[in-house]
């Protein structure tokens, strides 16, 4: 499930996130948060509530909007919870702008919509719901700060993009993020070239079945440029990239792992079908552990 996808869904199922960094950052004081109504005062405490309740309550009004095809309503609602800081309203509104879904696409809004995700939920907790979405967003800044945008104040800066993608890699553990790390290093783009630390972000990715990290490491062994060739393990990375792979867009690896087999020897088939079966029984038992049916 992509993305987008996934956080409206998350915000049907009604889920609410409480962090008040997420929805009073429009708060211009505390006196702002009480209000007198016939002579009974309002907490902050109470008033807050009472916002998190209206913003949330407004997101998924705009996410319903959006699913009934009125999204110049859904965007005009969403930038009100936004204006509040409400997480996935401001992700909503970047992938909006970022695609030019329901409203002209403009990278410049969409760096602007991701850049304050990640100014204000950079230490969101690794295993909350909405840590996923913000770990993309510091993806979406680096792809941006890979080329920068046209005619805008965000010039291509391959140094900062290293950092945005480093941080989703290693503080969210974000395997899209380990790919595009491990890419960087492996082309020597925004710092050295390095492949012991492009192998190393490779399989990190890999281990949590990130296809292009599977068939990337897949190739980097079967080719011996990390050292001498390791036609097994190559194989067990590419049938498990291959294992449902695009017959069109995911071509190349389904090609390349027919010729690495093609290429190996009897006994590096006979260590790749011992290798895989290991990663199963790892996989069948973690899921196991987590409650998972495998």
């Amino acid at each position: 499930m992509r993305t987008s996808e996934t956080v409206t869904t998350y915000l049907l199922a009604g889920l609410r996130i409480t962090l008040l960094t997420y929805l009073c950052a429009g708060a211009a004081s505390a006196s702002d948060l009480v209000s007198s109504t016939g002579g009974k005062t309002e907490s902050a405490e109470e008033k807050s509530e009472g916002m998190i309740e209206s913003v949330v309550e407004a997101t998924k009004s705009a996410v319903r909007e959006y699913l009934a095809g009125n999204k110049e309503s859904a965007v005009a609602t969403l930038e009100v919870a936004a204006k509040q800081g409400h997480a996935p309203a401001l992700w909503k509104l970047a992938r909006m702008n970022a695609d030019g879904d329901g409203v002209p696409r403009n990278e410049v809004k969409a760096y602007s919509y991701f850049s304050r995700l990640c100014d204000e939920n950079a230490d969101e907790l690794p295993d909350s719901a909405m840590a996923p979405f913000i770990a993309a967003s510091f993806n979406a800044l680096g792809h941006y700060y890979l080329k920068g945008i046209t005619n805008s104040a965000v010039k291509a800066n391959p140094e900062r993009a290293r950092e945005m993608f480093s941080y989703s890699a290693t503080y969210f553990g974000d395997r899209d993020a380990q790919y595009y790390l491990g890419k960087l290093y492996l082309d020597g783009i925004g710092g050295n070239k390095d492949v012991k630390q492009a192998v190393r972000w490779l399989n990190l990715s890999s281990e949590k079945g990130h296809r292009l990290s599977q068939a990337t490491l897949g190739e980097l062994l079967a080719s011996g440029k990390v050292g001498s060739k390791q036609r097994a393990r190559a194989i067990m990375w590419l049938t498990l990239a291959s294992d449902g792979a695009d017959p069109e867009k995911d071509a190349w690896i389904l090609d390349l792992n027919k010729k690495v087999i093609s290429e190996a020897t009897e006994n590096d088939r006979i260590a790749a079908k011992a290798y895989l079966d290991r990663w199963s029984s790892r996989k069948t038992a973690t899921m196991a552990g987590s409650g998972v049916t495998p």
